[in-house]
């Protein structure tokens, strides 16, 4: 009786066909120059990507067909960052496809722990397949795939830029000036001396700056100011003295640790409390640090009285807020 054959017998791997850019050269350029091609529009739509970034205003808004009413910034951010890494993608895979060995080699499983020999065999593997890949010989395609690469992180370095505000003035600068008027933040009047009570805590901006402004968050995280009447003995600091008028002294309402608006006041003590992090300050001493991780004294703006109404005599003579790196 004949023995049945194996139904499932091992079939072996089918014969190897050789690709067009194997035997013609001048299919394996074209090869070379497409590769090198997506490799540089990875490059030119990075470039694309940070141009978009630096240009479009954050709050542009395009009609896109068919998502509608969009961003303009994302959109131009997103397209350009997805055209890079897709031709990225697209080059290497293109590479592998068309110009790496494709001829498939079976082996015999081995034990994990390789024997000196068989890991001689890999290296051996690993250097030949480096040789047919045209890694060294190909250089049009390694330069392009080492430039695309190199430029790609670049768009989240470019992200960085919103993690502060670029080294300019901004911080250096606010809404107060020579001749500008105190407004009460609450009532929205000008302040007259009389309406500030000893031991009163009273918060002002400068005139002018009106909540349904579209940039008001911005200005009034650096003109909020806050006016403390004291008697002018209680007063210890001499320039702080000089720049107040008949005890009511006026400093930024902003903690120099991280920003947070300060508004707790103790009235026998002449201290002022930050209740993100209690950095205290004695307002009746230059506003200096007593207590907690305030780098610095709160920024004094120096007041006088015109036609009867409080003003700036001048503006802040240091940056209000933390401190950053500029910062001397």
């Amino acid at each position: 009786m004949e023995k049945a054959e194996n139904p499932f017998a091992d079939p072996g791997l089918p014969p190897h066909e050789h690709r067009i850019q194997d035997i013609d050269e001048r299919a394996a350029k074209r090869s070379e120059r497409t590769v090198a091609l997506l490799f540089v529009v990875s490059m030119l739509a990075t470039v694309g990507f940070i141009a978009a970034y630096v240009a479009i205003p954050v709050d542009k808004v395009v009609y896109i067909w068919p998502i509608g009413l969009t961003s303009a910034l994302n959109f131009s951010l997103g397209l350009t960052l997805g055209v890079a890494l897709f031709c990225i993608g697209a080059g290497a895979v293109h590479w592998a496809r068309t110009l790496m060995s494709d001829e498939e080699v079976a082996d015999e499983r081995h034990p994990i722990e390789a024997e000196p020999e068989v890991k001689t065999k890999v290296l051996a593997d690993f250097a030949d397949g480096a040789k047919e890949s045209g890694f060294g010989r190909r250089k049009l395609i390694r330069n392009t795939m080492f430039g695309a690469l190199a430029l790609v992180p670049l768009s989240g370095v470019v992200l960085l830029r919103d993690l502060g505000p670029l080294p300019e003035n901004k911080l250096r600068t606010t809404g107060w000036k020579r001749g500008i008027r105190l407004v009460n933040q609450s009532t929205n009047l000008p302040l007259r001396p009389e309406d500030i009570a000893v031991g009163s805590l009273t918060f002002a901006k400068p005139e002018g700056l009106e909540e349904d402004d579209h940039d008001f968050n911005n200005k009034i995280a650096k003109d909020a100011l806050m006016l403390v009447r004291l008697q002018p003995q209680d007063i210890k600091d001499k320039r702080e003295l000089e720049w107040s008028h008949e005890g009511i002294v006026a400093f930024s309402k902003i903690c120099t640790h991280v920003g947070c608006p300060v508004s707790l006041y103790e009235q026998q003590t002449h201290h002022v409390l930050c209740p993100c992090h209690q950095s205290t300050f004695d307002l009746a001493d230059g506003a200096r640090v007593i207590f907690g991780p305030a780098g610095h004294a709160l920024p004094q703006l120096n007041i006088t009285v015109k036609d009867g109404f409080l003003e700036a005599a001048s503006g802040f003579e240091e940056p209000v807020g933390p401190s950053f790196w500029e910062r001397g």
